[in-house]
């Protein structure tokens, strides 16, 4: 059984600007709550290719996970799955021009949850669901918070 979660919020600013911000790993412990840490596992840079080590607290466990990214479409998409972590996740990113200046983005999340996850299953599309909510909200935030984009 696998886990599912797609969340989408329209940010009121242009689609280059909210991809840039949230596709860049470094500004990830800014608006996602869970993340705690960042580390480049290859040369820094949002491209095919690229590994990025995260740690992160969920369901109030530490976990360790480094993503590679497997597609990279600026101002459109972008894709990462785990390299090496507790189990197999593939997050995604998408982002829709809808009026001048908006954006609607889409942040998923698919996987196989293990061992203790794989326990929590059936709580863990709802938590992820919640999470999401939140950090996609605190995104926006930041985001519409002044004219030039955070860093």
């Amino acid at each position: 059984m696998t886990v599912d979660v797609l969340t989408e919020i329209d940010i009121q600013r242009p689609a280059a600007v909210v991809a840039a911000f949230a596709s860049d790993p470094d500004n990830a412990p800014k608006w996602y709550e869970n993340i705690k840490s960042v580390e480049w596992k290859s040369a820094p840079g949002v491209r095919v290719g690229a590994k990025v080590a995260f740690v992160a607290h969920f369901l109030g466990r530490r976990l360790a996970y480094t993503y590679e990214f497997i597609e990279f479409k600026p101002t459109e998409r972008l894709v990462m799955r785990t390299a090496d972590g507790p189990f197999a996740m593939e997050t995604s990113y998408a982002w829709e021009p809808i009026a001048p200046g908006a954006t609607r983005m889409g942040l998923r999340n698919r996987g196989s949850p293990k061992g203790f996850f794989a326990l929590m299953r059936p709580f863990m599309s709802a938590a992820m669901r919640a999470a999401n909510r939140k950090d996609m909200a605190r995104l926006k935030a930041l985001l519409e918070a002044s004219p030039s984009t955070p860093r």
